[in-house]
């Protein structure tokens, strides 16, 4: 049993005090994962509040099956509240939700970036507006469902990956900030399947237990980014040139928001002899640059805004030798990170990466142990 400085024994959130003294906010997608959260505390006797917000229009929300905050979601998050009897609430956050992630998202695709929109959102909405409403309801702390490990090191609280390494959500969550992480938990981290999430919900009898996950970004439910970037930027669809590396016209497009670094198929410039992959989007110029495969290759990435979560400041060594990910899907690889202030580096991929873009994450790990120490975003071309 783990006890406080003055030997009290703490509870399993981690507060000396019995849990029906412990106010814990759940922040409820309506998702199997965040239920089972909100069940288990409950179970154990928690003083639990559901909170799920409403992030965009409800009414066309109902038609969207699959996405994360949806009519249907809401209507989830508050059966599983009534079935372990406390009580839910939804915010609308439709507003602030626009502001901070659904705008930033549009300019970002119009600015030849590739952004990633859950980082904003749980960086600039959950965490931030939503942790402050918890705080606000005289909780204790906020738990989520996702699949990250919060340990406590000598410093304080870290932030560490999942047990389940095909779960893992650190990528998504770098920009969590040690005052944060003070007030969060993740009661899921340290499972080692989906499939234990699955015989938790079943074993509370929950109603999502079997429910699908969700794949897509909640506003983009079909995966068609172009589509939504149309409906929000019309200017967005402006045709211009397909160039290679050398600036001769190859064709033409119908708007650089259709097109990724590192896209090699559909780019409509059949007949030449090697393959030809996007290697940088020239928005400004509405221009897609194409080249050979090797032309992928990034070796050096600058980053910015970075969150650093390392017990001394990133700026009292020259460099630190960790793994980083540029990719949510891909391992860590070896990397040197190299200060420039304390939220601005140079990062040398000891091993060059391919389709590498401004807009996307670069997450910092231990290398090791299961330790993040936070990460910043790809900011220009190379």
């Amino acid at each position: 049993m783990a006890l406080d400085g003055n030997d009290h024994p703490l509870n399993s959130l981690g507060f000396a005090k019995p849990p029906a003294d412990t106010r814990v906010v759940v922040a409820m997608s309506g998702g199997v994962d965040s239920s089972v959260v909100a069940a288990q505390l409950a179970e154990e006797g928690y003083d639990v509040v559901g909170v799920t917000l409403q992030l965009y229009d409800h009414g066309a929300a109902l038609a969207k099956k699959g996405a994360c905050c949806a009519g249907r979601d809401i209507h989830d998050a508050r059966r599983v509240a009534e079935e372990m009897n406390f009580p839910h609430y939804v915010l609308d956050y439709e507003n602030i939700f626009q502001d901070a992630v659904i705008d930033e998202f549009a300019d970002s695709y119009l600015g030849g970036a590739t952004p990633v929109p859950c980082i904003r959102c749980n960086e600039r909405v959950k965490f931030k507006d939503l942790l402050e409403t918890a705080k606000d309801l005289d909780a204790d702390c906020m738990a989520t469902g996702h699949y990250i490990q919060r340990k406590m090191g000598t410093e304080g609280p870290e932030l560490h990956s999942a047990a389940d390494a095909n779960r893992d959500q650190s990528y998504f969550l770098f920009s969590t900030t040690a005052e944060q992480l003070a007030f969060l938990r993740f009661p899921l981290g340290h499972l080692k399947s989906k499939s234990e999430t699955r015989a938790l919900a079943a074993k509370y009898g929950l109603s999502v237990a079997d429910k699908p996950d969700s794949q897509d970004i909640c506003f983009v439910p079909d995966g068609n980014y172009a589509s939504v970037i149309e409906k929000l930027r019309p200017e967005a669809a402006s045709p211009g040139e397909i160039v290679d590396m050398d600036g001769t016209v190859l064709g033409t497009h119908r708007g650089v928001i259709h097109y990724t670094i590192g896209q090699r198929r559909g780019l409509g410039i059949g007949g030449l002899s090697d393959p030809l992959y996007v290697v940088k989007l020239d928005a400004d110029n509405r221009r897609v640059v194409v080249g050979p495969k090797e032309a992928l290759a990034t070796r050096t990435i600058p980053v910015r805004e970075i969150n650093w979560l390392g017990d001394t400041p990133m700026s009292s060594r020259e460099e630190w030798h960790v793994g980083v990910k540029v990719r949510s899907t891909r391992p860590p690889v070896e990397a040197i990170i190299r200060p420039i202030s304390d939220t601005e580096a140079n990062v040398e991929l000891l091993t060059p990466e391919e389709g590498v873009s401004p807009g996307q994450a670069c997450v910092f790990y231990d290398p090791d142990s299961s330790r993040i120490f936070g990460g910043g975003w790809i900011w220009r071309g190379y």
